[in-house]
């Protein structure tokens, strides 16, 4: 048996050599007939039978993201959702607009400033011109706003902001992602007297400073500059995934952006407000991991145009 196996492992071998393959593969074929037998058969070329057979095992490290990527990799895929999100509240609301005031800007007012804001945040023309066409289709029912409140985990509240043309599916499909998720829907006042409505204006932690921002709030009679969320994990090349917040109200807005402009400073401007908590609470990891799911699940609904919740950042 033991012979058989040398002259087949040399007949492999000889191939090898005689098609040209790669070193490697060739001491790979070495390796498996040393495997084989304890000596080369004297029948292998003279090249081969002076190549020194050494067994080796050829290992790889896994590729693992680790926490701090995986971290980032959240950051992004929130931020993308988040921008997604925000062009369909737009395209919708052009829809609103037009069903009150007609499709001219110049007359329609309302559609005047919503297409300012698309070009603001770069909502892209296609999404625009999509949605005018969409405004004059038969039977295209009028937008409505709601919102949904929902009791999450660890004691935090939600509150899913909903822009529809059918309630009841949109009641409906966040009934059930809540539902499958274990979370429970709240009455109507029970999670929404948590927040706050106010105008933000968000900036890259890598745009500017934290002085330079204080100072330009401070001026445009800000209510508040929120940092980002620190976390032990994160390095310096993790800052462009953070954001700074300024708070202020509809009163001051414009003058806030004016005053980054003039300075210099890019950032992105809201979808016309954002809720935030007046207290927000910790959690424990395992409900943070649970919120986040439902959050998530809640955002891939269509209806579904943004979820706030009262959990603190970490």
């Amino acid at each position: 048996m033991a012979s058989s196996a040398r002259a087949f492992g040399a007949v492999l071998c000889r191939v090898s050599l005689s098609q040209g393959l790669s070193p490697l593969r060739s001491s790979l074929c070495l390796q498996g007939i040393g495997l084989l037998g304890s000596r080369l058969p004297s029948a292998l070329p003279k090249e081969a039978r002076n190549t020194q057979t050494v067994r080796k095992i050829w290992t790889s490290r896994p590729v693992c993201m680790g926490r701090r990527s995986c971290k980032i990799a959240g950051r992004k895929d929130a931020q993308n959702l988040k921008k997604m999100k925000r062009n369909s509240k737009i395209g919708k609301e052009i829809v609103a607009a037009i069903q009150r005031g007609g499709p001219n800007p110049n007359s329609n007012t309302v559609l005047a400033a919503i297409l300012d804001k698309a070009r603001e945040l770069d909502v892209p023309k296609e999404i625009v011109e999509r949605n005018i066409k969409k405004a004059t289709e038969k039977g295209q029912e009028a937008y409505i706003e709601k919102f949904y409140e929902v009791y999450g985990f660890g004691g935090v509240g939600m509150v899913v902001e909903v822009l529809t043309d059918k309630v009841t599916r949109s009641v409906a499909a966040v009934r059930g992602v809540v539902k499958d998720c274990g979370a429970k829907l709240a009455d109507p006042g029970s999670i929404l007297f948590k927040f706050r409505r106010v105008r933000v204006v968000n900036i890259k932690a890598n745009a500017a400073d934290k002085d330079q921002l204080l100072s330009i709030a401070l001026d445009a009679g800000a209510e508040d500059v929120i940092e980002p969320a620190e976390d032990e994990d994160d390095l310096e090349e993790d800052r462009p995934d953070r954001y700074y917040k300024i708070v202020t109200s509809s009163e001051n807005y414009s003058t806030i952006l004016s005053k980054l402009r003039d300075d210099g400073v890019a950032f992105e401007p809201d979808n016309g407000f954002e809720l935030l908590p007046h207290n927000p609470i910790e959690v424990d990891d395992e409900a943070m991991e649970l919120n986040k799911d439902l959050m998530s699940k809640l955002l891939e609904l269509d209806d579904v145009d943004a979820v706030y919740s009262d959990q603190k950042d970490t």
